[in-house]
């Protein structure tokens, strides 16, 4: 179940903070204000923009559902707070640029944003963060409903991809001296790209050990190797003092990627599910409307055989029709994985873009923390 793990972050969290006290003491500035209007902004956005992503499947992605709140002329309120909370972080901005010119101290220092590098690297990490959110959640998905395992053995199958990200990102400040930024942000994303194309080609519902291996690995480098470049790019570009402004941006960054890439993984798998089973349903003979009248077909959701089969038991179907509802569902969830991983291959393809407008600074060339001396581009 999920609850353990939400103890086990109780205990993990409680650790952090009785080691907090060892953290070197710092004391705030008297003469800054806190921006509220930055951060009721910001705060704004950032969760409407989560609120909305998370809500797509519930609520639709365009057209209202039964379970949405309430409709916009028929349109669906999750894809209006996904552009409202766009706006709000337009403001947030623009707000943050009115008050940084009257002298002020802003929420978040423009300086951080204000080269191509640096905005590049910044829709770059968005990207990866949100491609490797969207994999976490598709592959155990597929590994614990269509295989059947165990939670336990599903973290276990993961390992080597979480294990490949972490070495890969210490291991990749050693290309440093050979490569460029921009030809390593390439490189990983080409990575990515194959490494989800190989997964869409070996999915099977036998999905076998060694393939599935592989293919993690493969996004694993490019993930881990992008990861540690970009929020090296990021701090090489600003002044020594706006570290801090760095790091949370990288970290507003990484939740709310994190939070998109999941949520726009399980409302695509789903509705990817549910239009090929509608499909194939209503085309299939063996399953007749009386028989689909008893199954609720609006709100088709990734399910293991053995809970269909317990839901088709409870209607008037015959044990053929079971065994065919049955067919079709495995049949429909490997298809609707197939595509939903072609789909984030293409993302990962998009994303060669902003990567290609990072820094191209030879080795020996990247600046240091004094004034004026900021990131060159090639």
């Amino acid at each position: 179940g999920w609850r353990p793990a939400f103890g086990i972050l109780i205990a993990v969290s409680a650790i952090v903070f009785l080691l907090s006290f060892r953290l070197k003491r710092d004391y705030g500035r008297p003469d800054v204000q806190i921006d509220m209007v930055g951060v009721v902004l910001a705060a704004a956005a950032i969760v409407l923009i989560s609120f909305g992503f998370n809500n797509l499947n519930r609520w639709g992605v365009a057209l209202a559902t039964a379970n949405a709140p309430f409709n916009l002329l028929g349109l669906s309120p999750a894809p209006v707070l996904i552009v409202l909370g766009v706006v709000l972080g337009q403001a947030f901005l623009m707000w943050t640029h009115r008050r940084q010119a009257a002298g002020k101290t802003p929420l978040l220092a423009l300086e951080v944003i204000d080269s191509q590098e640096e905005r590049s690297a910044v829709y770059a990490l968005f990207a990866v963060v949100a491609l490797e959110a969207a994999l976490n959640f598709s592959v155990p998905l597929y590994i614990q409903i269509v295989q059947g395992r165990t939670p336990l053995a599903t973290a276990i199958a993961m390992m080597p991809f979480n294990l490949t990200v972490f070495f890969t990102a210490m291991l990749v400040v050693n290309l440093y001296e050979r490569l460029t930024p921009r030809q390593i942000g390439r490189y990983g994303f080409v990575a990515c790209t194959i490494g989800l194309v190989w997964l869409a080609f070996v999915v099977r519902n036998d999905w076998s050990e060694v393939p599935v291996l592989f293919g993690l690995i493969l996004f694993g480098i490019g993930q881990g190797a992008l990861v540690t470049l970009l929020f090296n790019v990021l701090v090489t570009a600003s002044p020594k003092e706006l570290a801090g402004d760095v790091g949370s941006l990288r970290g507003t960054t990484q939740n709310l990627a994190s939070a998109v890439g999941t949520a726009l993984s399980g409302a695509l798998l789903v509705g990817l599910l549910s239009t090929i089973v509608l499909s194939q349903i209503a085309a299939n003979p063996v399953l007749p409307k009386e028989i689909q009248s008893q199954v609720d077909l609006d709100n088709v959701n990734f399910v293991s055989n053995d809970r269909l089969r317990s839901v088709m038991e409870g209607t008037t179907a015959t044990p053929q029709q079971v065994e065919e509802a049955v067919r079709v569902n495995t049949e429909a969830r490997l298809r609707a994985l197939k595509i939903g991983l072609l789909i984030m291959a293409g993302l990962a393809l998009l994303a060669i873009i902003p990567a290609g407008r990072l820094p191209n600074y030879l080795p020996g060339e990247i600046p240091s923390d004094a004034p004026g001396n900021r990131l060159r581009s090639g």
